[in-house]
């Protein structure tokens, strides 16, 4: 199976405290990479995303960084900036290279100790393992480890979320693939309909969360905005620039309305980012950047339903 790690110039890993039960996970980006993000959430945590946008300064970046612990989490990007420091790596300022590592976090504080969180420590860790390329890939690692999905019944009839990853070639010798941190509030929905991960009952099974919300307000404790959080990348080698990969990361939007139910709720803070290596030729007009969009929202979905499938 193909994972974010086939495509060319890009490495991942994880940094992951299983006694805390949170953790980070990194992207680095060989040479830097043209980005673009979607910001969805009513209470999103994210750092350096301003950058992103076509009118801003900076070219390239030069890592992501996802980590669970709410906004205490952003800390972590602070050791994948000493880790590309180290390396003078980053935009050149004449005076020192500074590294360019937008951020984004999701809400874990209810799994594990709510006093854990990722610090810079565990950002330098995820760099290193990404930059090995070793260790568990998918599951309960990284910034998925105390992620969990169907929270509408409560904390006690979730199911666990986790760390995805897909990837796919494509006709024109490009590729392209996708990671998620499945942190949802509804649930995850297979491509024949079913419910993989989700709302569970007293006896085990899945409830469906559209139907319990049309039934009237949730019972119980509803989980605060923001706690509930789906964080994602698609990269690939095709040359885009900066507002194609704006545009790309909107469209893989798609994969989590295709995916998870209901989503994009007032309880979620979804993000995507789509970053471009440029170490392919460009796509082939508007038909190959409609081929590559639809490649990453089928991309991004397989690696959803890997998140939770993968424990």
């Amino acid at each position: 199976m193909l994972s974010i790690r086939d495509v060319p110039g890009i490495s991942a890993g994880h940094a992951t405290d299983a006694l805390g039960v949170t953790g980070c996970t990194v992207v680095l980006a060989d040479g830097g990479a043209v980005a673009g993000v979607d910001v969805r959430g009513s209470a999103p945590g994210t750092r350096e995303t301003d950058l992103l946008r076509p009118t801003a300064l900076v070219e390239r970046i030069h890592a992501l960084c996802f980590a669970g612990g709410s906004a205490f989490g952003l800390a972590a990007a602070d050791g994948v900036m000493r880790y590309l420091a180290e390396r003078a790596i980053g935009f050149d300022t004449g005076a020192r290279p500074v590294p360019i590592v937008p951020a984004a976090i999701l809400f874990d504080l209810f799994v594990g100790s709510a006093s854990a969180a990722p610090g810079p420590d565990d950002g330098y860790a995820a760099a290193q393992a990404a930059e090995r390329g070793d260790g568990p890939f998918e599951g309960r690692v990284g910034a998925g480890t105390g992620a969990t999905v169907g929270k509408l019944a409560g904390p006690q009839l979730t199911s666990p979320g986790g760390v995805g990853s897909a990837a796919r070639r494509l006709s024109d010798g490009s590729t392209i693939g996708a990671l998620v941190i499945t942190n949802a509030v509804g649930n995850v929905i297979g491509r024949d309909g079913r419910i993989l991960a989700g709302v569970r009952d007293e006896a085990g099974g899945f409830v469906d969360a559209s139907a319990l919300l049309l039934a009237g307000p949730p019972p119980g404790n509803v989980p605060p905005c923001g706690t509930n959080t789906t964080l994602a990348v698609v990269a690939t080698d095709a040359t885009l620039d900066r507002a194609q990969c704006s545009r790309l990361a909107s469209q893989a939007h798609d994969a989590l309305a295709l995916a998870i139910s209901p989503v994009h709720t007032v309880l979620d803070g979804d993000t995507v980012f789509a970053l471009s290596t440029c170490g392919m030729s460009a796509p082939d007009g508007l038909g190959g950047l409609l081929s590559l969009g639809a490649a990453a929202v089928e991309t991004l979905r397989t690696a959803i339903e890997r998140s939770v499938a993968i424990g």
